[in-house]
This record gives C-alpha cells, sequence and structure tokens, in this order.
C-alpha cells in the first residue's frame, strides 16, 4: 500500500494504468479497469471523472450498507474499495448448483437495502453480486444507482432466467414477499 501511496502523492491525487503495472489487474470494463492493492483492497480507475464522482457517490451513500463494499479512499479518477474474496453471484451458483432459501433471502434484503440508502435503481447484474467467504452478499458497479429510476429488478430476473435460477428465485419470492411475487411474476410472464 505505501507504493499506491506514492503514486497518488506523486501524481497529485490522479492514478493512470501505467502506475499499476506491478499489481494484480483484477478486470476492465466499460467505465474503468479494477487492480487488487492488498488482500483487503482493490482501486477501480475510472476514464472519466464524472463516472467516478456519481459512483463515489453510491459508496459513500451505502456505507452504513452490509451490501455494499467498504470505501476506504478516493480521488478525481479512482475509488479504492474492499476487495470481494468469491465468485459472482453466476459462479456461485453454477457451484452450488442451486439457489437456496438463504440466497433468496440476501438478494431481497439487498434490494432492500438499495432502496433504504436512497438508490433510485433498485436492480443489479448477476455479475455485480458477489458471495464472500463467509456466504454475504456484496454488490459492486453502482454507477447508476441515482441517475436511473428502477422499482423492479428486471436485470436481476433476466440474468437468473439466463442461467436457470428465475422459478426457484420467485418460489421464495412468492413465500417471503407475496406482494411482490405477483408483480415480477407478470413480468416473467
Amino acid at each position: 500500500m505505501n507504493n499506491f501511496e506514492k503514486i497518488v502523492s506523486r501524481n497529485n491525487g490522479w492514478v493512470y494504468l501505467e502506475d499499476l503495472v506491478d499489481y494484480k489487474k483484477l478486470g476492465k470494463g466499460s467505465d474503468g479497469s479494477i487492480f487488487q492493492l492488498t488482500p483487503e483492497k482493490c482501486i477501480k480507475i475510472f476514464e472519466k471523472e464524472e463516472t467516478c464522482r456519481t459512483e463515489l457517490l453510491a459508496y459513500q451513500a451505502g456505507k452504513t450498507s452490509s451490501v455494499i463494499p467498504t470505501l476506504y479512499e478516493y480521488g478525481r479518477n479512482y475509488i479504492v474499495i474492499e476487495y470481494i474474496n468469491g465468485p459472482s453471484l453466476r459462479h456461485y451458483l453454477k457451484k452450488e448448483n442451486q439457489l437456496s432459501e438463504s440466497t433468496a433471502q440476501k438478494l431481497l434484503i439487498m434490494l432492500d437495502e438499495f432502496k433504504r440508502i436512497g438508490f433510485t435503481r433498485l436492480d443489479t447484474q448477476i455479475r455485480h453480486i458477489f458471495v464472500n467467504e463467509v456466504r454475504e452478499i456484496k454488490v459492486i458497479d453502482h454507477k447508476r444507482a441515482f441517475n436511473r429510476k428502477t422499482n423492479i429488478p428486471v436485470r436481476l430476473l433476466k440474468d437468473l432466467n439466463k442461467i436457470g435460477y428465475l422459478d426457484e428465485f420467485l418460489k421464495y419470492v412468492k413465500i417471503f414477499r407475496p406482494s411482490l411475487y405477483k408483480e415480477w411474476k407478470d413480468l416473467t410472464d
């Protein structure tokens, strides 16, 4: 982490991709690249400052939520957040070969948390949901948390359908949230 602090101070709060060649690259998305800094922390470098600001606002709003990774620090084009040591929900379900009651409840809690912390987009893709080593759900990539309004988790439902777990999920929704079940079921028919 000392090397990273030197990079930030040398670059007046900016981080460039070439500064991170000695760190493990975790991935690249449409908005930036992610590198692991330590066993507990990773950094996301954004291509645009505006995208960094919008995602930063979501992490700041979610600082009290168990489903939002911890925000450690940020700069003009980067955020340093908790590294999630575990698979995406897609890979987790593939390994488990089922969507358990516990996982379904955690997904419903995740959506409740989005609402509680003030997100207007109450949805996410399963590739942004991770299950850590103690089977907690953590969600990344929140750049649209406040600039889109979605009350129904359409993307989540579509993704679960694509991998064959929508019926199982809706079975649990019917038990735990019957009021949501009919609305969501009508969308998927």
